[in-house]
């Protein structure tokens, strides 16, 4: 494993410790918001693959938008900026908070474990690699 893929994963672990914070202290419709988020980049991969491993060329597009970190950090940081502007939970903007570090914690796992984006014939470009 290299430096990058060891950060990347540092950060996933300390913003999943997070999200099961928050999810504990705000019950059942955060574990949804999370579950959803977290899981959400992939449905890029449903009916998309063209052979093991390999991505349907047509597909490539939308796996690469979702498994960028600027939609994430975007709601992260509006989630939060207005969570504390307004000072509390009744709004609902944690969940959008919370929806920014599930999908942040997402792409930081994938890329973790060497998952980086799709070139575009749909084989995965590995993480820490120069290609």
């Amino acid at each position: 494993m290299n430096l990058m893929r060891l950060s990347w994963g540092m950060g996933a672990a300390v913003w999943f410790a997070v999200i099961v914070l928050v999810c504990v202290a705000l019950g059942p419709a955060a574990v949804i918001v999370a579950l959803a988020f977290g899981l959400g980049p992939d449905v890029a991969l449903i009916g998309a693959f063209a052979e093991r491993g390999r991505l349907k060329p047509t597909r490539v597009r939308l796996y690469n938008t979702l498994h960028t970190m600027t939609l994430p950090i975007v709601l992260l940081v509006i989630g939060l900026v207005t969570f504390f502007i307004t000072g509390g939970i009744d709004g609902g903007f944690i969940y959008i908070a919370l929806a920014g570090a599930a999908w942040f914690v997402h792409i930081a796992a994938d890329r973790a474990f060497g998952f980086g984006f799709r070139d575009s014939d749909g084989s995965i470009i590995p993480v820490g690699f120069v290609v």
